[in-house]
């Protein structure tokens, strides 16, 4: 029995670990927003509704466009919490100000 309840708590502790290393998207504008989300080979549209939130996207890191624009590509490590409003992408916690680095999935990065 005791080795049922530390299999469960390890599975359940993996699990949480996951889910908290994953980014929370908020649409915050006034408009929907279509999101293109690019994680390794895999790449997925969602459509995100004025005041919705995705949550446990990009665990491992992905590329963020929004509205199928090229200069509006945004790079994510996957544990951020960021806002769509106005056309940009803004990091919603106090540490991480301002914008994730916009980047390209040719490999070009923003140099600040």
């Amino acid at each position: 029995m005791t080795n049922q309840v530390l299999t469960v708590c390890a599975i359940a502790a993996l699990l949480m670990t996951s889910a908290a290393s994953a980014a929370t998207i908020t649409n915050r504008g006034d408009k929907e927003v279509k999101l293109t989300i690019t994680e390794g080979s895999s790449r997925r549209d969602e459509v995100l509704a004025t005041g919705k939130v995705i949550d446990g996207v990009c665990q491992k890191g992905c590329i963020i466009r929004l509205n199928d624009n090229a200069n509006d590509e945004y790079e994510l490590e996957g544990s951020e919490s960021v806002s769509v409003e106005g056309g940009f992408l803004y990091y919603d916690s106090r540490e991480n100000e301002g914008a994730p680095s916009t980047g390209s999935t040719s490999g070009r990065r923003d140099q600040r």
